[in-house]
């Protein structure tokens, strides 16, 4: 479906995601009258006739396009199902993308889209730090494979990430740029439209090197990479857009001609999403700029409380980018909203740090973010704890940072609980 066709108006009115979220992509009449689409749990599809099944394997493989008259058909819920298809109509609308594949996990989604453009030989080249998986993703199993990555710093200049990627003598072998931007955990941001820059500089003629944003963090709502010149996005739909810790999922958009391969490989390897969770993601699709906006504001008053407090060292929050920051313009320039993630330095160290998560009342200690509950973590030894001691202290994750992810409870009853931790360290 091109871009055209999802500007729905209502007179001259263009209607906004939002709203898009309840209906679009699928008719009650499909389903007898069903308000809700339903969940088609089912491993296959029936051909009315033999031609109709050549045709759509034709179709979904890509040896040609539909003609006058003709349309995909269903096949296979590995390749495709009318749940998965629904949401990624559905998905495209917030990043105003041309296509979607959606995968069963946020992992999948990583591993499919890279193992796409990037080969043995190759280098992925990367910002840091980034999620503890997808770091150990990228350094020590893409190298069995024979791919070599390269992490620059979140937040290094221009000059800098260059410099390292040349010095690194690799540069010839450039394959793709991957960035997680605001970074896991620590917040800092990495300017978009420079890793577009340096990726095009360094694009030969016939090939491309495309830049792939993980943008989990600030979600669909916060943050549109591709308006700032990103090929793809990445979203842990496990987070934001699942919202209620209780669905796995992961999401790839961005150009037809760039994410239909990717859905290609994602049908052979069998990262496909199920009905069931696709099903769950359409239901929380519906209430996305609502759970993010609260979440956002309530982040905005702990991060706050936070930033008084005597038993803290140091916050790591969006929302306290002042104009004196070293990184203001790139955050003026990208984020939409502050998001629901703060990382915070206590005073001490690990011992300080689990004393006070073992305080806490209202919140959970669980890994994830995005969801409905607030969660609270310790990233040197959960999340991140398969980074190497050496470059988690280069990167900024000290024995003393404290994740948080918060949720939509009463922000008030969240600063109490904060307190009330704070006064047995």
């Amino acid at each position: 479906m091109g871009k055209k066709e999802r500007k729905i108006k209502i007179g001259d009115r263009l209607i906004r995601p939002e709203s898009l979220m309840m209906s679009y992509g699928y008719r009650p009449d499909w389903s007898e009258g069903a308000i809700k689409c339903p969940i088609f749990q089912t491993a296959t599809f029936s051909f009315e006739k033999a031609a109709d099944g050549k045709a759509f394997f034709q179709f979904a493989l890509g040896e040609r396009e539909p003609g006058p008259g003709e349309s995909t058909g269903l096949i296979y819920s590995r390749i495709n199902n009318p749940d998965v298809e629904i949401l990624e109509d559905r998905l495209t609308l917030w990043d105003d993308a041309e296509s979607c594949a959606v995968f069963a996990s946020g992992m999948a989604a990583i591993t499919t889209t890279v193992l796409q453009y990037v080969k043995p030989g190759d280098l992925l080249f990367h910002s840091e730090p980034l999620y503890g998986g997808t770091e150990y993703l990228f350094k020590e199993v893409f190298p069995g494979f024979g791919i070599h990555s390269l992490g620059f710093c979140a937040g290094a200049t221009r000059e800098e990430i260059e410099e390292h990627l040349e010095q690194s003598g690799h540069a010839d072998r450039l394959k793709m740029i991957f960035i997680e931007t605001p970074a896991n955990p620590t917040n800092a941001l990495v300017d978009i439209e420079e890793c577009v820059d340096i990726a095009r500089k360094r694009t030969r003629s016939g090939s491309h090197i495309p830049v792939v944003v993980d943008n989990t963090f600030l979600g669909p709502l916060f943050q549109h990479p591709m308006k700032h010149g990103a090929d793809m996005v990445i979203y842990s739909a496990t987070k934001y857009i699942g919202g209620h810790s209780d669905v796995i999922g992961g999401v790839c958009l961005g150009p037809q001609e760039l994410v239909e391969p990717v859905r290609t490989l994602r049908s052979f390897i069998g990262t496909m999403s199920s009905p069931m969770t696709c099903w769950l993601l359409l239901r929380s699709l519906e209430t996305l700029k609502l759970r993010m906006t609260c979440q956002n504001k309530n982040a905005r008053q702990v991060a706050d409380f936070l930033a008084k407090h005597p038993k803290v060292e140091k916050v790591h929050y969006l929302g306290n980018i002042t104009e004196k920051h070293p990184q203001y313009a790139v955050y003026r320039k990208q984020c939409l909203g502050d998001g629901g993630i703060i990382s915070f330095d206590i005073r001490g160290g690990e011992k300080e740090a689990f004393k006070w998560l073992d305080s806490l009342k209202l919140f959970h200690i669980a890994v994830s973010l995005g969801g409905t509950e607030s969660l609270a973590q310790h990233p040197a030894a959960m999340t991140h704890s398969d980074v190497k001691p050496e470059d988690r202290a280069k990167q900024g994750i000290g024995e003393n940072m404290i994740r948080l992810s918060i949720g939509v409870e009463h922000p008030e009853d969240l600063i109490a609980d904060i307190e009330q931790a704070f006064e047995q360290v």
